[in-house]
């Protein structure tokens, strides 16, 4: 699949559906809860969510795979862990404020 920025994806096992913010060239395959993540606006399969990749996806917060530079924004929040090219995102971390001494 060709992830463009602001491209829709909604998972096909749950209600999560997030946003592209940074794209990485190529393609490439993103999944929620084991299953590849259809463009929203389309019918999702509905297959079961594997075991192993269940954890949440929270409403609002961004993911990222440090090694492409690909971010996500979760638009809609459910279950499933999200993933690309097989390895799970991890939720991006603020950055710290300088500190105002």
């Amino acid at each position: 699949m060709e992830l463009t920025a602001g491209s829709r994806w909604k998972s096909a096992v749950s209600e999560t559906e997030v946003v592209v913010v940074r794209p990485v060239a190529g393609d490439h395959t993103l999944g929620c809860g084991g299953a590849v993540m259809v463009p929203a606006g389309t019918d999702a399969p509905g297959d079961e969510i594997d075991p192993n990749l269940a954890g949440p996806t929270l409403l609002g917060k961004r993911y990222e795979d440090e090694a492409s530079g690909l971010e996500v924004l979760c638009s809609k929040g459910g279950e499933g862990t999200l993933t690309f090219d097989g390895s799970a995102l991890v939720l991006k971390s603020a950055k710290p404020l300088p500190s105002s001494d």
